[in-house]
């Protein structure tokens, strides 16, 4: 059983009171009068279904009601974070040992750092 923290109500609750509603981040077509039936189709059906890291968007049934985002890994099923709506996530695909953006950057520096040392 997950325990998730809900961003909102800011407590860690049991899993049953939460329901999933899919991959998070999917734009709207800005005209969809103006959109082919393929893009249409694309966007309505068509998502995402990584073996890592993946960001869905949850809603607190039982509690508070509102929407927030999971970044969750899909192999061991680990809740990376969560976040409000329209927060940017900490962890990305790009970043499978599952570190924070900033953890990575500042590795990034310092290895930088080092060569330019070394040089």
């Amino acid at each position: 059983m997950f325990h998730i923290y809900c961003p909102y109500c800011e407590e860690l609750r049991e899993e049953e009171e939460f329901h999933p509603k899919g991959q998070a981040h999917i734009a709207r077509p800005v005209d969809p009068e103006a959109c082919s039936d393929e893009e249409w189709g694309d966007y309505l059906f068509f998502r995402d279904n990584p073996r890592g890291i993946h960001h869905e968007l949850w809603v607190h049934a039982v509690g508070c009601r509102k929407f927030f985002n999971i970044t969750r890994n899909t192999v061991s099923y680990e809740i990376l974070e969560t976040y409000r709506m329209g927060e940017q996530p900490r962890f990305t695909a790009g970043h499978p040992e599952g570190k924070p953006a900033e953890q990575v950057a500042a590795e990034a520096e310092a290895v930088s750092r080092q060569e330019g040392v070394k040089a």
